[in-house]
Protein backbone atom coordinates (compact mmCIF):
# COMPACT_ATOMS: atom_id res chain seq x y z
CA UNK A 1 0.00 0.00 0.00
CA UNK A 2 2.74 2.27 1.05
CA UNK A 3 4.39 1.75 -2.37
CA UNK A 4 1.23 2.47 -4.45
CA UNK A 5 0.46 5.96 -2.31
CA UNK A 6 4.45 6.53 -2.85
CA UNK A 7 3.43 6.12 -6.71
CA UNK A 8 0.86 7.90 -7.06
CA UNK A 9 1.87 10.69 -5.37
CA UNK A 10 5.51 10.97 -8.02
CA UNK A 11 3.08 10.48 -10.55
CA UNK A 12 1.23 13.79 -9.73
CA UNK A 13 4.05 15.79 -8.28
CA UNK A 14 5.83 14.82 -12.18
CA UNK A 15 2.54 15.94 -13.71
CA UNK A 16 2.70 19.11 -12.13
CA UNK A 17 6.00 19.88 -12.53
CA UNK A 18 5.79 19.01 -16.43
CA UNK A 19 2.85 21.05 -16.98
CA UNK A 20 5.03 23.73 -15.19
CA UNK A 21 8.16 23.34 -17.83
CA UNK A 22 5.55 23.37 -20.47
CA UNK A 23 4.31 26.93 -19.40
CA UNK A 24 7.61 28.33 -19.41
CA UNK A 25 8.36 27.03 -22.55
CA UNK A 26 5.23 28.56 -24.12
CA UNK A 27 5.80 31.55 -22.48
CA UNK A 28 9.22 31.62 -24.07
CA UNK A 29 8.20 30.66 -27.64
CA UNK A 30 5.50 33.57 -27.25
CA UNK A 31 7.91 36.33 -25.85
CA UNK A 32 9.61 35.54 -29.49
CA UNK A 33 6.47 35.52 -31.21
CA UNK A 34 5.95 38.94 -29.52
CA UNK A 35 9.37 39.96 -30.59
CA UNK A 36 9.29 38.73 -33.98
CA UNK A 37 6.44 41.28 -34.47
CA UNK A 38 7.77 44.03 -32.91
CA UNK A 39 10.91 43.45 -35.05
CA UNK A 40 8.83 43.09 -38.78
CA UNK A 41 6.76 46.31 -37.33
CA UNK A 42 9.44 48.41 -36.96
CA UNK A 43 11.14 47.19 -40.49
CA UNK A 44 8.46 47.75 -42.51
CA UNK A 45 7.55 51.25 -41.11
CA UNK A 46 4.27 51.23 -43.17
CA UNK A 47 1.57 53.51 -42.51
CA UNK A 48 -1.51 52.58 -39.82
CA UNK A 49 0.01 48.59 -39.75
CA UNK A 50 0.54 49.16 -35.93
CA UNK A 51 -2.74 47.44 -35.26
CA UNK A 52 -1.80 44.81 -37.38
CA UNK A 53 1.35 43.90 -36.28
CA UNK A 54 -0.02 44.08 -32.23
CA UNK A 55 -2.87 41.55 -32.94
CA UNK A 56 -0.51 39.27 -35.17
CA UNK A 57 2.42 39.44 -32.39
CA UNK A 58 -0.59 38.63 -30.03
CA UNK A 59 -2.26 35.84 -31.69
CA UNK A 60 1.11 33.78 -32.75
CA UNK A 61 1.85 34.14 -28.83
CA UNK A 62 -1.62 32.53 -28.11
CA UNK A 63 -1.52 29.78 -30.51
CA UNK A 64 1.29 28.38 -28.15
CA UNK A 65 -0.99 27.84 -25.59
CA UNK A 66 -1.82 29.35 -21.92
CA UNK A 67 1.93 30.22 -21.53
CA UNK A 68 1.98 32.32 -25.22
CA UNK A 69 -1.20 34.01 -23.75
CA UNK A 70 0.02 34.93 -20.72
CA UNK A 71 3.80 36.62 -22.27
CA UNK A 72 1.36 38.14 -24.48
CA UNK A 73 -1.00 40.35 -21.81
CA UNK A 74 2.29 40.83 -20.05
CA UNK A 75 4.12 42.32 -22.70
CA UNK A 76 1.12 43.99 -24.25
CA UNK A 77 -0.05 45.49 -20.97
CA UNK A 78 3.53 46.58 -19.93
CA UNK A 79 3.95 48.24 -23.48
CA UNK A 80 0.77 49.94 -23.37
CA UNK A 81 1.58 51.07 -19.64
CA UNK A 82 5.05 52.50 -20.53
CA UNK A 83 3.42 55.06 -23.25
CA UNK A 84 0.64 56.10 -21.35
CA UNK A 85 3.44 56.97 -18.89
CA UNK A 86 5.66 58.66 -21.99
CA UNK A 87 2.84 60.70 -22.73
CA UNK A 88 1.12 58.89 -25.99
CA UNK A 89 -2.60 59.34 -26.47
CA UNK A 90 -4.90 57.36 -24.38
CA UNK A 91 -7.63 56.64 -27.68
CA UNK A 92 -4.32 55.33 -29.96
CA UNK A 93 -3.23 52.96 -26.55
CA UNK A 94 -7.22 51.49 -26.17
CA UNK A 95 -7.09 50.90 -29.99
CA UNK A 96 -3.71 49.03 -29.32
CA UNK A 97 -5.15 47.32 -26.20
CA UNK A 98 -7.98 45.94 -28.36
CA UNK A 99 -6.14 45.01 -30.98
CA UNK A 100 -4.19 42.38 -28.90
CA UNK A 101 -6.81 41.51 -27.47
CA UNK A 102 -8.49 40.11 -30.92
CA UNK A 103 -5.12 38.50 -31.45
CA UNK A 104 -5.05 36.69 -28.23
CA UNK A 105 -8.59 35.68 -28.68
CA UNK A 106 -7.33 33.44 -31.71
CA UNK A 107 -9.64 36.08 -34.39
CA UNK A 108 -7.53 36.77 -37.43
CA UNK A 109 -5.38 39.47 -37.32
CA UNK A 110 -5.42 39.72 -40.85
CA UNK A 111 -8.50 42.17 -40.10
CA UNK A 112 -6.15 45.16 -39.54
CA UNK A 113 -3.89 44.44 -42.04
CA UNK A 114 -3.28 47.78 -44.21
CA UNK A 115 -4.08 47.79 -47.70
CA UNK A 116 -0.89 47.27 -49.74
CA UNK A 117 1.46 45.54 -46.62
CA UNK A 118 3.80 43.43 -48.56
CA UNK A 119 3.06 39.98 -48.30
CA UNK A 120 6.90 39.46 -46.41
CA UNK A 121 4.37 40.39 -43.08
Amino acid sequence: MKLFTGLILCSLVLGVHSRWFSFLGEAYEGAKDMWRAYSDMKEARYINSDKYFHARGNYDAAQRGPGGVWAAEVISDARENIQRVTGHGVEDSKADQFANEWGRSGKDPNYFRPAGLPGKY
